[in-house]
């Protein structure tokens, strides 16, 4: 058994690689996830935003589950993506997946579009979580979802006992009283790879990233730091790694990372519409910030 979800502190957000013709391709998964993991990736989360989750038809979902598995082979956990806006379509989502052995946990967003109140956010968690085989780790990301779960209400879901973490974009205010008053075994992720060294100097569990992609050596010499306590030299690599993460971000993702990906000789495809691919202008722009040595 190699590294378990608790020890795990830089978990990627995967992409999903596609062929030319639009299609799921394994051969690249595989590539794919030996870059990774050959790079800092602690672990691996799929079918989530980053991997065009609400892009994939639900055999290509499936498909996706059962090849990472059995590439990864146990070797880092595998985080799945399961969330919607319904919550009877979550359910059905993880009582599908409860077919599947070896997945770490599953990841479940607030519901988006609806724009549920905090006590049926609570509600939501709730009912998913007693319904799944696997532990729930809870996504707050109100730029996508439309609505903010509180921090009071994390720590209510916190006490649930299949509900383990929660990957949280509201910042570092918030991830701070989430590790301070959440039970000690409850994981805190952020899902802002500008939060990354935030949240392992605070004591959180640590990023679950898009940067990793292309950064994850560099955030873990980061995190190495950190360990070792030099913290000016965290400080320093964070500082270089800043502008290269905001270049990952400044097209609609993943359209960034694919488009290095692919210049790095990982192939993994297009974005599926409604996301556009890099162009020529965008890709160079990419690379001079991206690439840049220090």
């Amino acid at each position: 058994m190699g590294i378990t979800l608790k020890q795990a502190q830089i978990i990627t957000a995967m992409v999903t690689p596609f062929t030319s013709d639009d299609r799921v391709d394994p051969e690249s998964l595989q590539t794919l996830l030996e870059y990774l993991l050959d790079h800092g990736t602690q672990g691996i989360l799929i079918n989530g935003t980053t991997g065009e989750g609400p892009n994939l038809t639900n055999e290509e979902k499936m498909f996706m589950v059962k090849h990472t598995l059995a590439l990864v082979n146990k070797r880092v956990p595998v985080i799945v993506g399961a969330g919607s806006n319904s919550t009877k379509a979550s359910i059905e989502n993880v009582q599908e997946l409860a077919a599947f052995s070896g997945i770490a946990a599953l990841l479940v967003v607030v519901p988006y579009y609806n724009k549920p109140d905090q006590a049926g956010m609570i509600a939501h968690f709730t009912a998913v979580a007693d319904a799944s085989k696997f532990p729930i780790i809870i996504y707050n990301i109100p730029g996508r979802t439309g609505v903010k779960m509180e921090v009071e209400t994390v720590l209510k879901l916190a006490e649930h006992p299949n509900i383990v973490g929660i990957k949280n974009c509201t910042g570092a205010n918030d991830l701070s009283l989430l590790i301070e008053n959440s039970p000690a075994d409850f994981l805190v992720y952020s899902g802002e790879d500008e939060d990354a060294l935030v949240v392992k100097t605070i004591g959180g569990a640590g990023i679950i990233s898009v940067a990793s992609h292309l950064l994850g050596e560099q955030i873990a010499q980061m995190y190495d730091k950190v360990d070792a306590g030099e913290i000016k030299d965290a400080g320093q690599i964070m500082r270089r790694l800043t502008p290269k993460i905001a270049a990952l971000f400044s097209l609609p993702s993943p359209a960034p990372v694919k488009a290095l990906l692919n210049l790095r000789g990982i192939l993994v495809g297009q974005p599926r519409l409604p996301i556009l691919p890099a162009n020529t202008v965008q890709q160079q722009t990419l690379v001079k910030i991206v690439e840049q040595k220090y």
